[in-house]
């Protein structure tokens, strides 16, 4: 079996947050030369986008020189790259810093801003802003937040370390409060914990509820409701499945405003329409910091506007 070597570090600096992307020449295979293998690798470019970057010399090795196009083909080397990154709507809203230390930043999502950068979310994404924003180019999330929802995030500065605080959200070590508005219910008997199974299969927008032993568990709790028929829940999830609070309010008939998926999937949200936010937020984030032993409570100050004034977060 072939051992597994640890990467060099990256010789190009981040760009706008971003890493360069890291390619590994595979052990097997009858490349004549680098160039040929990538330009194989990478056709979903485009014709004659590898080529030209060759050209250009924007494809590097180790040592951070580029790399000749009749370079021969050397299996288990490194090559690192930027991409061409398409343009993104910017999201005019802050991520604020609730806490920062040698060891992590708490952050404070704002609604529509991804987490970490996935599909088409690249350098609109909290991980990126913050890496730019802060100085910190080693900065990495310890767990995610749905692009829609708002609030508190985790983040790490030190690479070594992450392992440490991502362990604290699988083991089920951190205690998690959202807020969410949506309809009262008066039949609707509460708190309750909810117990379901929740399949969310890769390219589906919406994830569902199946048949089997639970995997998603969520306390929920009304704190208050209006004679305009809203009202205020408090979710407590011990587990996190994707899209976990919204399948099981949706469940209870009680889907949350602003919900494009449930209960009935309409188009995604389109770039640029920051209209009727999805009114859930991560309130709280409570653990033992597994680094210093700190006992850590952060609380976010962001609001949910369809509770403060409805008409105008409706638009009306």
């Amino acid at each position: 079996m072939r051992r597994r070597t640890q990467p060099p570090p990256s010789p190009l600096p981040q760009r706008d947050g971003i890493d360069a992307a890291r390619v590994r020449l595979p052990f097997e295979g009858t490349w004549a030369t680098v160039r040929e293998h990538l330009v194989q690798r990478l056709a979903a470019a485009g014709p004659g986008v590898v080529a030209g970057m060759f050209d250009a010399g924007l494809i590097v090795g180790a040592d951070g020189a580029p790399v000749r196009a009749d370079a021969p083909y050397e299996p288990g080397m490194f090559v690192w790259f930027h991409r061409e990154l398409r343009a993104e709507t910017a999201v005019p809203f802050p991520v604020k810093v609730v806490h920062r230390d040698a060891h992590i930043v708490v952050a404070d999502k704002p609604h529509f801003l991804a987490t970490t950068p996935r599909g088409s979310h690249v350098t609109q994404t909290a991980l990126a802003r913050l890496r730019t924003e802060l100085d910190l180019p080693s900065l990495g999330a310890a767990h995610r937040l749905d692009r829609l929802t708002a609030g508190l995030v985790l983040f790490t500065v030190r690479p070594r370390e992450r392992g440490a605080y991502q362990a604290l959200f699988r083991d089920r070590r951190v205690h998690k409060e959202y807020e969410a508005v949506a309809p009262y219910e008066a039949a609707l008997a509460l708190p309750r914990t909810v117990r379901s199974r929740i399949l969310k299969e890769r390219g589906v927008l919406a994830a569902r509820e199946i048949d089997g032993e639970p995997n998603a568990v969520t306390r929920v709790e009304l704190t208050e409701h209006r004679a305009d028929g809203l009202g205020r829940y408090r979710l407590l999830p011990t587990t996190g499945q994707t899209h976990q609070l919204r399948v099981h309010l949706n469940a209870l008939g009680v889907p949350i405003l602003g919900d494009p998926l449930y209960p009935q999937v309409a188009a995604p949200v389109p770039a640029g329409d920051f209209r009727r936010p999805l009114q859930l937020l991560a309130r709280t984030l409570e653990f033992t910091d597994p680094v210093t032993g700190a006992a850590h409570r952060f609380r976010s100050t962001r609001t949910l506007g369809a509770w403060d004034s409805y008409r105008d977060w409706a638009g009306q």
